[in-house]
């Protein structure tokens, strides 16, 4: 066994531990038989809005994707693009080792259409870089109702756009053909949070929830801030613990905030799972099974 597979393995280990610990210190504050009372209580139409409402969210983030793509020259249909996006985040959340969804996409886009993998990552590095300015942007419109944060109003607006000042300069400076599109690519990441904000105020509509609003979205987009980072099993057990910690400070119900950040892992995996289907039937997006078994060979 080579070193890429050892440290394969090691990091799917990791992944396992870490997440299997998380959901552990999750367990030691909430009763999950409560969390179950909760869902049986809950409102299934809300429950179908907030899948719906996620799955506009993912539409538009292969479109903000696909927008990069065209950055770099590179026109594919958007149906094209939604197939090997549901086939990333297959990858992503149910086979965590290896290469991830990214590597995949990379891989396949490189092999069907010749072109440069720096070129590729470049695109998917500056996609999800977007992602994180629109959480940032988002929460700190979100610090100025929340006065138990004690931050000054001024504070989150200066900060929002100086960064982005900053942040488009650069990209314009060294990455120029990516930031030919900035305010569409940008324009599109912010719906795609504004859409995953209203999942979560779906979620607690289904919960039966009618109080404050604002510290369960904080909380929500703090804990994607930490679910980006590839530690986890798709994010699962790290937006439970800051959910659960957050509560605390915040004064939320503990219950309620783990069983919508449940809920919310429960609607991206049953999404996800949609793209097992390009798994047994690659030549939907114009590759053959063999063509899938020697990505981790070649990245």
């Amino acid at each position: 066994m080579d070193k890429k597979k050892i440290w394969n393995i090691v990091k799917l280990l990791l992944k396992i531990s870490i997440t299997g610990l998380s959901l552990y210190l999750v367990s030691k504050k909430v009763e999950f038989s409560d969390l179950k009372e909760a869902f049986n209580n809950s409102n299934p139409i809300f429950l179908f809005l907030a899948f719906v409402a996620f799955v506009i969210s993912q539409i538009a983030a292969s479109s903000r994707l696909n927008s990069f793509f065209k950055g770099m020259g590179l026109h594919i249909s958007a149906i094209f693009n939604f197939k090997i996006y549901l086939l990333g985040m297959f990858y992503n959340l149910f086979l965590p080792g290896g290469i991830g969804g990214d590597g995949y996409k990379i891989f396949l886009l490189r092999k069907k259409f010749e072109i440069k993998g720096r070129r590729l990552f470049q695109a998917i590095f500056f996609d999800r870089l977007s992602g994180l300015w629109a959480l940032g942007f988002i929460i700190s419109m979100l610090v100025i109702f929340i006065p138990n944060l004690g931050i000054p109003n001024w504070v989150p607006i200066v900060v929002v756009a100086s960064g982005t000042i900053l942040y488009y300069v650069v990209m314009r400076k060294f990455f120029a053909d990516f930031s030919n599109q900035f305010i569409l690519t940008h324009g599109k990441a912010l719906f795609v949070q504004s859409m995953q904000v209203i999942t979560i105020i779906l979620l607690l509509f289904a919960l039966n929830y009618d109080g404050k609003f604002s510290p369960y979205l904080f909380m929500f987009l703090a804990s994607s801030l930490v679910a980006v980072f590839p530690f986890t099993v798709g994010g699962l057990g790290a937006r439970e613990l800051v959910f659960v910690y957050g509560a605390q400070y915040f004064h939320m119900d503990q219950h309620l905030a783990v069983i919508v950040s449940l809920l919310f892992y429960c609607i991206s995996a049953l999404l996800s799972l949609s793209g097992m289907y390009f798994v047994f039937n690659p030549k939907e997006i114009g590759v053959n099974k063999v063509d899938l078994k020697q990505v981790d060979e070649e990245e």
